[in-house]
């Protein structure tokens, strides 16, 4: 059978998932129609069940957590890689808090914004767009502010843009956990094995592109734009590692307490349902 398989086509998850769209390793039966979009279209797509197999942010995870189960491994979630929210005049926190800048955010159910949420719950003022447009409208005056992510943390001071806050650096400080940014989540209705051979095939997935990094990028760098690959790698090393492999403890730790933060705040709805595959 055919799975439909949506993923970003950033760096890191092109990396991961080039071993399964080229068939270098074992797929043990599985099919896949493969798609690729930014991540709020695929938090979107996951909102309304269009995709068996999908790249999701935790945020868009908790709304639709009855639907999907996250599996253990596929997962960007780490240390020191986390959103920054960006200016380009100098901005304190105290104006950040005060509540009146305009913020562009990368989606309103990236974790990027649940995130700032939590850190300024009052900075409501925001502006959803896709992540790469982030830079250019704080650069050219229409949003006082913007949280960016992915490839822009490397880019945004060659155009003359400053950090605010490292909002990765908040969570980290307040929580001691590292931080769920994104992961992979399966149709809950599909039957266990599939799911746990999805689980076993993606981690294998991981680990033949940790093997062999060099087979990898012709992939990654087809779907790098204009991004050079000083950017490539860096973006790579960032958001893939061992919790990629396998969430373990400690990370579905984080999700957890992620998820339970969020409730706190009135921002992430209550579930029951459990949150990673067996």
């Amino acid at each position: 059978m055919t799975y439909s398989l949506a993923f970003s086509p950033c760096p890191n998850d092109c990396f991961m998932f080039d071993a399964i769209v080229h068939r270098r390793i074992d797929l043990e039966g599985l099919d896949f129609d493969v798609r690729l979009a930014d991540v709020e279209a695929l938090n979107r797509d996951a909102f309304d069940g269009r995709t068996d197999i999908t790249k999701l942010s935790y945020h868009a995870y908790a709304h639709c957590v009855d639907r999907y189960v996250m599996l253990n491994a596929g997962s960007a979630l780490g240390r020191n890689c986390g959103p920054l929210l960006i200016s380009k005049r100098p901005i304190t926190v105290e104006e950040v808090a005060a509540g009146d800048l305009r913020i562009a955010i990368p989606g309103q159910f990236t974790t990027a914004n649940l995130l700032l949420a939590l850190a300024f719950p009052t900075a409501t003022r925001t502006t959803a767009m896709v992540f790469s447009d982030i830079e250019g409208a704080v650069q050219d005056g229409h949003c006082d502010a913007g949280v960016i992510i992915h490839e822009n943390r490397f880019t945004y001071e060659a155009r003359g843009l400053r950090k605010i806050i490292d909002l990765g650096e908040y969570w980290e400080s307040a929580t001691g956990h590292p931080i769920p940014l994104g992961g992979i989540v399966i149709r809950r209705s599909l039957p266990a094995d599939v799911r746990t051979t999805m689980d076993g095939v993606l981690r294998r997935s991981v680990e033949y592109a940790f093997a062999h990094r060099d087979v990898t990028l012709p992939y990654v760098r087809a779907h790098a734009q204009d991004m050079d690959d000083a950017v490539m790698f860096k973006h790579i090393d960032l958001y893939v590692n061992h919790f990629s492999v396998d969430l373990g403890p400690e990370g579905r730790d984080a999700v957890a307490h992620l998820f339970a933060r969020g409730r706190a705040a009135g921002v992430l709805p209550a579930f029951s349902a459990q949150l990673f595959a067996d």
